[in-house]
């Protein structure tokens, strides 16, 4: 089955999905937010041709572990989905993703215009990824 993974912001929403048997996540692309419907529209497109079945959505939660407006507005975007798509949303917490996106990304070298192109598609990466390996989600034993 086929993850669509999500990293929502405000000007930008990175995207990733994993391999058929939910093992691995690549980067897709980085999707501008300016226009929410051609978003969503965009990314129904993807979610057709990877033939999705179920999205992940990061949730911005503060370091505290609370519910911010940047977390309402991530709720906001899945259930926006959930109505377009009619497919499972789940959102899960990614409040350290994009740092460490922009961490791997300067470790290895990259510039600081190439950053901010990549950072929101690596950040999906991780938020699937983190969602693949929790032991719930982990069907291919």
């Amino acid at each position: 089955m086929r993850i669509l993974g999500l990293d929502p912001g405000e000007k930008r929403i990175g995207v990733a999905v994993s391999d058929p048997l939910g093992i691995t996540a690549q980067g897709i692309e980085v999707i501008s937010y300016s226009a929410p419907d051609e978003a969503l529209a965009r990314i129904e497109e993807i979610s057709i041709s990877y033939a999705v079945e179920k999205i992940v959505v990061g949730n911005p939660l503060r370091m505290s572990g609370i519910r911010g407006s940047a977390s309402d507005q991530a709720e906001l975007f899945a259930e926006a989905l959930r109505e377009k798509l009619g497919l499972p949303v789940e959102m899960i917490d990614e409040r350290l993703t994009s740092g460490s996106a922009e961490k791997t990304l300067i470790a290895g070298g990259v510039r600081r215009k190439k950053r901010r192109e990549v950072k929101d598609k690596l950040a999906a990466v991780l938020i699937l990824e983190q969602y693949l390996a929790m032991p719930v989600n982990n069907n291919h034993e």
